[in-house]
């Protein structure tokens, strides 16, 4: 949970810092037009960029988790199910002994 929680940090700085970037870029261009426009279409595509790279990220975490709980869940539900038997046998064992619960 603590890795997914960095994932969010890291993903919200860096794209803090490349508005910020472009912010100044835009208010201290030595450039023109074209090339501050070049420039922001920059910005934008590796914004883009890392974002699918960390939703590719977050996906995969979230896969392995839920194989992770898919396991646990089958793993309880047949330990369950011996329980369950082995309670049915002492049950019917105890039946015919004649004994009282």
């Amino acid at each position: 949970m603590h890795q997914d929680n960095d994932y969010s940090v890291g993903t919200a700085a860096f794209l803090a810092g490349a508005l910020i970037g472009a912010g100044v870029a835009l208010l201290l261009a030595p450039q023109s037009g074209a090339e501050t426009r070049g420039m922001l279409r920059d910005y934008a595509g590796r914004a883009k960029d890392e974002l699918k790279q960390r939703g590719q990220q977050v996906k995969s975490t979230l896969d392995s988790a839920m194989d992770r709980g898919k396991e646990a869940f089958e793993s309880a539900k047949e330990r369950g199910k011996d329980f369950y038997g082995s309670g049915k046998e002492g049950i019917r064992d105890a039946a015919m002994r004649g004994e009282r619960f």
